[in-house]
């Protein structure tokens, strides 16, 4: 997961610091990939918007429609299976729906935390912005969505068996002060999801193939009956089963919205990214040989005990506390960052990306900031004090309202590329396919922490270029996604399990 490191580029070309706050760099290093230096920003990074936590999101897609109920009793199914084992193939009715509970059903209600429900993969605000479709196997056969918080599938039914998925995040799920980066979230959430369903479709032996959006991708955003589709990603889908269903008839689209200046331009370059290469086998999403878990016995536990770091009486941010690791919940971490997305296009994202891990107090590896490299990781440069420095670049520091313990975390793991590398490798659609690759490789470290009793919390909230010189990264790298792996403080709340 690791490309060659081409020659140090003139900081002069690199974009401007906008404070150093990365997401407000987001479309710079976009449009430096593209090839322009010293790129401006564009002209509605300073429009006002309203304060995150006044968006109310929209209604959900087919709200009222008829509803399918999905079968009861996965959770039982997932208890059965010992962690980290996989289940050998049985005669399980309801697989595909099974697989799709597992990645998606509501785990559980925590009433003192201000985002609810959780579900077994992180989302931003717990906001849940991708949208899974289902539809059976025949031509024109109708699209219904996955309602996890309603166990069903909402839509009218038809067209037989369910045998197609189709994934796409709505921009406009995400409060419009994040401007830009609403199309990034998206992009990193479709990757975490992809890899969530892997995991489900192993689980419960569901053979499937990735498509990614074609030249005509756009069309069937149509198709699945969204209007106005401007608010709508380019779909990934997932065939179920041989052989491959019938495509369905093509409906045109709605065409961008243009009352969102930031929000119409992050569409206009989702719109780009497209992609030539065939359908591509799911294949592995779960790492082999890890080791057992001192905590997690099975695998509804180990979605179960996934979380963020909780944080007691409604309060904001992380918990965490000095614990010493065994050198077994590194070398799992590194497991499941070793698995590849599925596809050659993914694959040659994931290639791209660059995982740089600061550690602390992990037995067998010194405290620093060391680099993930085939088969493990090799120490950069022994840093005691690397955690503290990340702690006052991180934009959310301790306050009355929030909480903050990086500099107490063993684990703070950075995904980078180098824009420029990555268009001139892969062309414009490269942006998208790393964001997904790193979704899907951040699912996994989130995954494992859950295994070692720890929790993984995904951020963008370090300034970017103080936190390149902690990691000695180029300053022509830009990060992608950072995860706080941490040891949780107990909040005294309670669990209300969701699970069916």
């Amino acid at each position: 997961m690791t490309a060659p490191a081409p020659a140090r580029r003139s900081p002069v070309e690199l974009p401007g610091p906008e404070g150093d706050n990365s997401i407000a760099r987001e479309p710079l290093w976009y449009a430096y990939g593209a090839g322009a230096d010293r790129p401006e920003p564009p002209p509605w990074t300073w429009t006002p918007e309203p304060p995150p936590d006044t968006h109310v999101p929209p209604e959900p897609p087919r709200a009222g429609a008829p509803r399918a109920t999905l079968p009861l009793g996965t959770v039982d199914l997932l208890e059965a299976m010992p962690y980290p084992a996989l289940p050998p193939p049985r005669d399980v009715p309801d697989r595909l729906a099974r697989a799709l509970i597992t990645a998606f059903g509501p785990q559980r209600r925590e009433p003192e935390n201000p985002y609810n429900d959780h579900r077994p993969y992180a989302s931003p605000r717990c906001l849940f912005p991708v949208h899974a479709f289902v539809a059976g196997g025949s031509g024109g056969a109708p699209w219904r969505v996955l309602d996890p918080g309603r166990h069903a599938l909402t839509g009218e039914p038809g067209g037989g068996a369910p045998r197609r998925i189709a994934l796409t995040g709505r921009y406009t799920s995400i409060p419009a002060a994040y401007k830009w980066f609403r199309g990034s979230l998206v992009a990193l959430e479709l990757g975490i999801v992809l890899r969530a369903l892997g995991v489900g479709f192993e689980l419960f032996d569901v053979p499937a193939r990735l498509s990614l959006p074609g030249p005509d991708g756009h069309e069937l955003l149509g198709d699945l009956g969204l209007d106005p589709a401007w608010e709508w990603s380019l779909p990934l889908t997932l065939d179920v089963g041989d052989p491959p269903p019938v495509l369905p008839v093509r409906r045109r689209a709605a065409v961008p919205d243009l009352r969102d200046p930031s929000l119409a331009d992050l569409v206009r370059v989702n719109r780009q990214q497209t992609y030539d290469s065939s359908p591509a086998p799911v294949g592995r999403a779960i790492p082999r040989d890890l080791p057992l878990s001192r905590t997690v016995p099975n695998w509804a536990e180990l979605l179960w005990q996934r979380h963020s770091g909780r944080m007691p009486r409604a309060l904001h941010g992380m918990s965490g506390r000095r614990a010493r690791l065994p050198a077994e919940a590194f070398d799992s971490a590194l497991r499941w960052l070793a698995v590849p997305p599925p596809g050659p296009d993914l694959a040659a994202a994931f290639d791209a990306v660059n995982v740089t891990a600061v550690v602390q107090g992990v037995d067998g590896h010194e405290d620093g900031v060391h680099r993930a490299v085939p088969g493990g990781a090799r120490l950069l440069r022994a840093d005691p004090e690397a955690p503290a420095r990340l702690e006052e670049h991180y934009g959310y520091g301790v306050s009355p309202v929030n909480g903050c313990r990086i500099r107490h975390a063993p684990m703070t793991v950075f995904f980078s590329v180098r824009p420029r590398d990555l268009f001139a490798r892969s062309g414009p659609a490269g942006w998208g396919a790393a964001q997904h690759a790193v979704g899907w490789a951040a699912h996994g470290l989130c995954l494992s922490a859950a295994a070692s009793g720890l929790f993984a919390r995904p951020v963008r909230a370090f300034k970017e270029i103080p936190t390149q010189r902690v990691l000695g990264l180029d300053p022509d790298e830009t990060i992608v996604l950072s995860v706080v792996v941490g040891a949780p403080q107990d909040s005294g709340g309670a669990l209300l399990d969701l699970r069916l």
